[in-house]
């Protein structure tokens, strides 16, 4: 899509907080568009590119950044805080959060872009940020036309289309959605079962605890009580002991 029409995507009813958007009646998560880096700005959690495509608008493509999970230590040691932040958070993906290379992302790059969609709210009007998934190089004019072409096409033959779905579809789709409403209940009922039991075994350990506590302090106390007794009769004998004889 051009970046003009990734701006005019509009929100439904009932598709809040899912980051999927709507062309006419068709559901978008996803966009491809390409054109040229103009800026790039390095923040300790993104990197933020603003690309144009020479459609009207501009739009931003961020990369987020997360910790390097796998870290080496080097040999010279880090001597500031903002060396060692950098040093620490590496380019992931917008879904599987998987490492990404963008060191070739520089301003005057031509590049094309995929990724999922979010709005930004800079005025009134939102407009959309694209988190960056997947790139490629654009390396001359004939890429760039075979873009423009394959956008052309899937916007004539795709979006330009409204999307339908026959009665055969809407069947199979709802099946899917009470096979998956079916196991959704399914799995909440094991796991209210498995809680259960994990519950009534917790109570049968504090009950066989408490009998052994309690059988346990029966023979403490009997012992106490023995030991008790023999005090007695040793003191006895020893006042018998220190009593003088006639």
């Amino acid at each position: 899509m051009s970046i003009v029409d990734i701006h005019r995507l509009q929100t439904r009813r009932g598709f809040e907080g899912q980051n999927i958007y709507f062309h006419k009646n068709h559901p978008i998560q996803f966009v491809c568009l390409a054109g040229y880096i103009v800026t790039r700005d390095e923040y300790e959690r993104r990197t933020v590119l603003t690309i144009d495509d020479s459609s009207g608008s501009i739009i931003e493509v961020v990369c987020l950044k997360a910790p390097i999970t796998d870290t080496t230590e080097t040999s010279t040691p880090t001597t500031t805080a903002a060396t060692t932040t950098a040093a620490e958070m590496i380019n992931v993906t917008s879904t599987t959060r998987a490492p990404i290379d963008i060191s070739i992302l520089r301003i005057g790059t031509c590049v094309k872009f995929k990724g999922t969609l979010s709005p930004k709210f800079k005025t009134h009007t939102p407009t959309m940020t694209v988190i960056l998934e997947r790139f490629w190089h654009l390396t001359d004019t004939n890429s760039e036309v075979r873009f423009w072409n394959e956008r052309s096409r899937f916007m004539i033959d795709v979006l330009s289309q409204p999307w339908y779905l026959s009665a055969d579809d809407v069947e199979e789709l709802r099946k899917q959605a009470q096979s998956q409403e079916r196991k959704v209940i399914k799995d909440r009922q094991r796991k209210q079962e498995r809680q259960k039991r994990e519950q009534e075994r917790e109570e049968r350990y504090q009950r066989r605890v408490m009998r052994r506590w309690e059988a346990e302090q029966k023979v403490r106390e009997a012992e106490e009580e023995r030991v008790r007794l023999d005090n007695k009769r040793l003191e006895k004998w020893l006042a018998l002991k220190r009593e003088p004889k006639e």
